[in-house]
């Protein structure tokens, strides 16, 4: 990485690309890649977003795109920078979501033949399964835009139906 770029990031942003090294990701468990995963994307967002303000602002200025483009490095480098941390550790979230995955999978399998041979704990049949409570109150209706809508729907209906009843 450029030096230059690493000495204009601030304390917090130079910790978080820290946290990004090999040596420190695989000490993370999931929960804390995802969480890693969040601050970074914060981070780009930021610099994408500032970069693309000044840019558009620039242009009026300058009188172009192109005559602005250099005017705005330093947020466009912090952006591409987190943006390839971020990179690097969506790559390591999928490593570890992966590993998961068949663990969870081999785990549902040695169950599924536990219990297939006899020698797992007793599941319950469909007919021992307890009933599911009865449901006090009736589900709610979906609505197509508001009770309002809905109820002056029901009385042009009703009011067609009385006409149609008096004849």
């Amino acid at each position: 990485m450029n030096r230059g770029l690493l000495n204009s990031l601030t304390d917090a942003e130079r910790l978080l690309v820290a946290e990004t090294e090999r040596d420190e990701l695989k000490r993370l468990d999931e929960d804390e890649l995802l969480d890693l995963h969040q601050r970074i994307r914060r981070a780009r967002t930021k610099y994408v977003k500032n970069y693309r303000r000044a840019a558009s602002a620039a242009v009026a200025q300058t009188g172009g795109r192109g005559m602005s483009y250099p005017k705005n490095q330093r947020d466009r480098d912090k952006a591409e920078l987190f943006e390839s941390v971020l990179a690097r550790v969506s790559r390591e979230v999928a490593v570890v979501a992966n590993r998961a995955s068949m663990e969870l999978r081999s785990e549902r399998l040695e169950a599924a033949r536990a219990a297939k041979s006899g020698a797992g704990a007793p599941t319950m049949r469909a007919v021992d399964q307890p009933k599911p409570e009865a449901r006090t109150r009736a589900r709610a209706t979906k609505t197509t835009g508001g009770l309002k809508k809905d109820a002056s729907t029901r009385a042009t209906g009703a009011r067609r139906q009385a006409k149609r009843d008096a004849r």
